[in-house]
C-alpha cells in the first residue's frame, strides 16, 4: 500500500500576530457564535492545498515550491479587517483579511499553482483571496449579530509581517483538531 499524507502550502505565521488572532478570537466569542475556532497556533496563510500525496510525490513538490519561489522576494503583509465566507447571511468561515504586497502575494499564489498544475494537481478554479481562518460556523448565527461584528472589527489592523519562505505541511485530522507539522520549507529569494 502507497504510503500518503494530507497537505498543503502555506505561509506560517510570527508568534506576535497568532497572539493578536488569538485575542481577537476572544472578543468574538462573546457573541456567542457557534464556531469551530482554530487554534491560534495553527492559523496559517494557505496558498495551495494539495489533499492525500503519495510520500513519494514530496520531492518534486518541493522542486514545484522552490521555482515558484524563485525571484519571489519576501512579502510585507498586514493582517487587518474581519470578513466570512460566502456572506453574513449564511456564515461559512470567519477569516482575518490581508493587506500590504497583495500583488506579490497573488503573482507567488499563481505560479505556485502553475507548478503544481505541472505535477497533476487541480488549478484552482476560484479567485485567490488570502486571508487567515479564525473559524468555521457550525450551525446558525443570527445575521444582525454576524453583521455588528463584521462591523465592529472591519476597522481594525495588526502589526505586519515580513513573510520570507513557503511551507510544505502535513496535516493530521484529530478529535481535538488538525494537528499541523512542517515537512519542507523554500525560501522566498
Amino acid at each position: 500500500m502507497t504510503e500518503t499524507y494530507r497537505a498543503f502550502v502555506a505561509i506560517d505565521l510570527p508568534e506576535s500576530v497568532r497572539f493578536a488572532l488569538g485575542a481577537l478570537q476572544e472578543e468574538l466569542k462573546s457573541s456567542k457564535f457557534r464556531v469551530e475556532w482554530v487554534r491560534p497556533e495553527s492559523i496559517h496563510l494557505t496558498l495551495k492545498f494539495l489533499g492525500d500525496i503519495e510520500v513519494a510525490r514530496t520531492d518534486a513538490i518541493v522542486g514545484a515550491m522552490t521555482l515558484a519561489a524563485k525571484g519571489s522576494t519576501q512579502l510585507a503583509l498586514v493582517p487587518s479587517g474581519l470578513g466570512v465566507f460566502p456572506n453574513a447571511r449564511r456564515p461559512r468561515v470567519i477569516w482575518v483579511g490581508l493587506g500590504g504586497q497583495l500583488d506579490h502575494l497573488k503573482s507567488l499564489q499563481q505560479t505556485l499553482d502553475a507548478h503544481l498544475a505541472d505535477l497533476g494537481f487541480p488549478s484552482e478554479t476560484r479567485p485567490f483571496k488570502g486571508h487567515l481562518t479564525l473559524g468555521r460556523v457550525k450551525g446558525k448565527i443570527a445575521v444582525d449579530r454576524m453583521q455588528a461584528a463584521l462591523a465592529k472589527f472591519n476597522a481594525f489592523e495588526f502589526e505586519g509581517f515580513e513573510a520570507d519562505r513557503i511551507i510544505l505541511f502535513k496535516s493530521e485530522l484529530r478529535p481535538s483538531g488538525a494537528v499541523y507539522t512542517k515537512v519542507a520549507q523554500v525560501n522566498l529569494d
